[in-house]
């Protein structure tokens, strides 16, 4: 099975670093009366109160062959129409955009390693028996920490939380189940700023934002990104919007591991087409092809179910963006809030759908939204390399 999974990396050493532009689904071998059938998708999912809008962006082999905006961006207080340049709160896209990517330069640059324990850089951490829990299970849920922090007491800080992270004791031993946990990855930014001496909003920015051109992604965004930005909910008697979303960000100050990015399907799509290059674009390396490699191949412990890369999910039950037909082999990853990724290396292909399908109550839904997404993205593809070779 696992050189299975390698085999899209194998032939795509063959293949020309891209460049990100817009072009035909034909000029890269897809159908494009396929590719329509996504509008109907998006607007029946607004019509259920799914979502109230969506940007879908399709690529492959270097060209956007499918960008289109539905819906809204905010409904309340003023309705205001969905563009293709809004801006997401990103959620959980956090991880491995900017942490997990962060945390393999680190790797490459000499100064950590997957295999060290967490503790040698927070010697705190090591308490209720985490010592010997180390990056790799951090990066891939296997730490046996619980999924968040208790929001129950009135706590706030970056420094609060992280005391109450060294506080944490395990519901499982290290390695032994996979618990999806935004804990792991508060550590993991703070051994980033442990290491780097930048916290992790710096040091992403320097290192993967601002060479790949992403020139519209960040945390904690300005003042005059507000017009663009999609709202989420209501907290507190006011309409969240240019504020993360999730809590336990929210109470450190607007930076951390988990969430806290905010970013366009335009931004997203060049850090996409980075991973898809195996690790560069225009002629700046943020990543070596084997870190990628490392990010979007099984890490998990031997003999588990559970399939996470390093930031990437690979085959887990959050794995509903691949659709019904995107092999094994592809990867991606979700936000809370209503964004999604999706990467196949074998065809070349990504997929975004960016919501903020909490607004404007919390209750929208985009999992339908994101299968039936892939699932016809998939079908749209006419040539692909097994194809070519064997039809």
């Amino acid at each position: 099975m696992f050189w299975k999974l390698l085999t899209p990396f194998l032939f795509l050493s063959l293949v020309q670093a891209q460049v990100l532009t817009s072009g035909s689904p034909q000029e890269v071998g897809m159908s494009g009366e396929r590719l329509s059938r996504i509008d109907g998708i998006v607007h029946s999912a607004i019509e259920r109160n799914e979502v109230p809008g969506a940007v879908v962006l399709v690529m492959r082999r270097g060209k956007i062959v499918y960008r289109k905006a539905f819906g809204d961006r905010a409904q309340v207080p003023v309705r205001e129409p969905m563009t293709e340049d809004t801006i997401f709160d990103v959620a959980s896209l956090t991880k491995v955009m900017a942490t997990a990517t962060s945390i393999m330069i680190l790797v490459e640059d000499g100064r950590v390693s997957l295999s060290d324990p967490a503790s040698n850089y927070l010697p705190r951490f090591a308490k209720h028996n985490k010592g010997s829990i180390t990056l790799l299970q951090l990066l891939t849920h296997y730490t046996g920490l619980r999924p968040d922090l208790d929001l129950n007491d009135p706590w706030q800080g970056y420094e609060t939380a992280m005391e109450r992270v060294y506080r944490e004791q395990l519901l499982v031993l290290p390695g032994e189940k996979f618990i999806y946990s935004d804990i792991n990855y508060l550590i993991l930014a703070e051994i980033v700023r442990q290491v780097t001496e930048e916290p992790l909003h710096v040091f992403s920015s320097r290192r993967i934002f601002k060479p790949l051109g992403m020139s519209e992604t960040g945390f904690m965004p300005s003042s005059e990104l507000q017009v663009r930005i999609a709202p989420t909910e209501f907290r507190e008697g006011r309409m969240l919007r240019g504020e993360v979303h999730d809590p336990t960000a929210s109470r450190m100050g607007g930076v951390a591991g988990h969430a806290g990015l905010f970013s366009t399907p335009d931004d997203t799509a060049l850090y996409a087409q980075m991973i898809l290059n195996r690790g560069r674009y225009r002629g700046v390396r943020i990543l070596s092809p084997l870190s990628v490699l490392k990010m979007s191949t099984p890490q998990s412990p031997d003999g588990e179910q559970d399939w996470r890369g390093i930031g990437f999910d690979i085959r887990t039950p959050l794995s509903a963006n691949r659709g019904d037909l995107f092999p094994i082999g592809s990867f991606g990853h979700t936000g809370f809030t209503g964004t999604s990724l999706w990467i196949d290396p074998y065809s070349e292909v990504a997929v975004l759908i960016f919501t903020s399908r909490l607004h404007p109550d919390g209750q929208g839904n985009v999992t339908p939204l994101r299968k039936r997404v892939a699932s016809v993205v998939a079908a749209s593809l006419i040539e692909t390399p097994s194809l070519r070779k064997h039809y």
